[in-house]
């Protein structure tokens, strides 16, 4: 269990919600009003280094869907947006996403706020022993935030914030990610752009989560507050170099233990988005997907499904 959850405190920014969460006066600030989070001193413009994440293609004779894998924030001067996968997103019409982040931060919050706002009367002080309390708040306040800013939030809301956080520091930016950079893409060309899930839908299934499996969650991000960096660039790096099994034991092998939150979060997740793209088959034309990374990897992918589909998503060689 243990385990589990580091992986999944670790993933969190692979999942859309990073790309509001460490938004300096984005969605979390404004739900909680915390003390503001110093951005990252500009460093020197990196060197591009070129990364060749792994792409499919589901098709057939008039219907081309691309899948591609994502990580929602990224460090500078990955240059991913070219060869095979810029070539598949200009020959496409259409862009899916897990979902589509609303631009006003508004939105989000109006969203965010009554699903993470806890409304039994618990606080979080109240569901943490003496020790697991006293390091939540260390852990608060060494990221600049009140100690008791998220006291009256449900425990998957810190534990997310807390995920991510601290990344800015190492120099990951979601206006490097991936979803960023192809919304851009896609709005300038005057591209269509949906999604698979709504904001409610995919705060919904933390928000949903048995509280035992939140506090355990949040304890998870606490612990291991020094080691989500170092996890998230070990998973850039593979799926920066197109290796899906590899990225897929990273991410995926320890929810074996825990196959309800598995199932959850990802598989029965990954089984709908094959639904619907088995369902966009019948329509003419082409599509670029991208969706997380860890979804298109390993045992119950999105690619698995859509072989019990009928179909078959092959890997694009480049």
């Amino acid at each position: 269990m243990k385990k589990w959850f580091k992986t999944l405190a670790a993933t969190c920014a692979v999942i859309p919600f990073a790309q509001c969460a460490i938004i300096p006066g984005g969605s979390v600030a404004r739900a909680a009003e915390p003390a503001p989070v110093s951005a990252p001193a500009p460093a020197s413009p990196a060197a591009t280094v070129d990364a060749d994440p792994a792409l499919w293609v589901v098709k057939d004779d008039d219907t081309t869907i691309y899948l591609f894998g994502s990580v929602h924030v990224l460090k500078p001067g990955l240059g991913w947006f070219d060869e095979a996968v810029k070539d598949a997103f200009e020959k496409s019409d259409q862009l899916i996403l897990e979902m589509v982040m609303p631009e006003d931060q508004r939105e989000v919050a109006k969203v965010m706020k009554p699903l993470a706002m806890d409304t039994t009367g618990k606080t979080i002080p109240s569901r943490l022993n003496a020790e697991e309390l006293k390091a939540y708040q260390a852990a608060m306040t060494s990221l600049g935030l009140p100690a008791n800013a998220f006291d009256n939030f449900e425990p998957w809301f810190p534990a997310m914030t807390l995920s991510v956080l601290p990344l800015t520091k190492l120099g990951y930016d979601p206006e490097q990610g991936a979803e960023k950079k192809l919304t851009a893409a896609a709005q300038a060309a005057g591209k269509p752009i949906a999604g698979f899930e709504t904001l409610e839908e995919q705060l919904g299934f933390f928000d949903a989560l048995p509280e035992t499996q939140q506090v355990a969650f949040l304890n998870a991000t606490v612990r291991d507050l020094d080691k989500l960096g170092p996890m998230l660039d070990k998973m850039v790096v593979l799926w920066a170099k197109g290796d899906p099994k590899k990225l897929a034991v990273l991410m995926n092998e320890s929810m074996a233990g825990t196959p309800e939150l598995a199932k959850v979060l990802l598989y029965d997740r990954n089984a709908r988005w094959a639904e619907q793209i088995k369902a966009r088959m019948a329509q003419p034309g082409t599509v670029f997907v991208a969706v997380g990374a860890g979804h298109l990897a390993g045992k119950n992918s999105v690619q698995d499904y859509l072989k019990k589909r009928g179909l078959s998503a092959k890997r694009v060689k480049y």
